[in-house]
C-alpha cells in the first residue's frame, strides 16, 4: 500500500469506498514536470521573500534584500500560475525569471566580492534549472498547443444530447399535464 493509498483512505468518511489500488494518471509527463517546477517556485519564492538577509550574507549582496524579496513575489507568481491551468504562461515565465535571476547573478560575482564562489555555485545551480524549465516550457507548449489552421468550430453542436429536435416540445407534456 502506497502512502498515497493509505493518505486518499484517511481522508474518507467510514461509508465512503476505500482506494484498493491507484492506477496510472491521465496528466501527461510535461504536466507533472510543470507542477513539480510551479511547488519549487513557492518554495524558493517563500525562501527569498522570508531570508533574503541569509541570501544575500552568502552571495555577497548585503543591501540588495528588497530586491531578493521582489524577485521571491515574483517566483511565488510563476510558481501559482504554474500550479494553475495556465501551466504554460506559468512556465515560460519561470524562464523569464531565470534570466533575470542569471543576470543579477552575473552582477554579482564581481572581483571584489569575498563571496564569488557562492555565487558561481548558485549561477551554475540557475543555469541548470533555466534548461529544466526550458525545456518543460516548450514541450509544454507543444503538447497543449492546437494548429492555426485548426480552429475549433462548434456550428455542429445545440447543447441538446438528441439535438435540437429531440429537445423540441420535450418539456410541454409534462408542464400541461394535470397535478396529482
Amino acid at each position: 500500500m502506497t502512502a498515497m493509498t493509505m493518505l486518499s483512505d484517511y481522508a474518507r468518511s467510514a461509508g465512503d469506498p476505500k482506494v484498493v489500488e491507484t492506477g496510472r494518471s491521465s496528466l501527461p509527463n510535461v504536466d507533472r514536470w510543470a507542477r513539480n517546477l510551479g511547488w519549487f517556485s513557492l518554495a524558493l519564492g517563500a525562501t527569498e521573500l522570508f531570508a533574503p538577509r541569509a541570501i544575500a550574507r552568502s552571495l555577497g549582496m548585503q543591501g540588495r534584500e528588497p530586491l531578493l524579496r521582489a524577485y521571491g513575489m515574483r517566483e511565488i507568481g510563476a510558481g501559482m500560475l504554474t500550479l494553475s491551468t495556465e501551466k504554460q504562461t506559468g512556465v515560460w515565465s519561470r524562464v523569464a525569471g531565470d534570466g533575470l535571476d542569471i543576470a543579477t547573478l552575473l552582477a554579482a560575482r564581481r572581483r571584489n566580492n569575498p563571496k564569488r564562489d557562492n555565487v558561481g555555485v548558485a549561477l551554475a545551480l540557475v543555469i541548470g534549472i533555466t534548461a529544466v524549465d526550458l525545456v518543460v516550457a516548450q514541450l509544454s507548449t507543444t503538447c497543449h498547443a492546437r494548429g492555426a489552421s485548426e480552429p475549433r468550430l462548434y456550428h455542429d453542436r445545440s447543447g441538446f444530447p438528441g439535438g435540437i429536435a429531440a429537445a423540441r416540445g420535450a418539456a410541454r407534456p409534462r408542464a400541461l399535464a394535470p397535478a396529482e
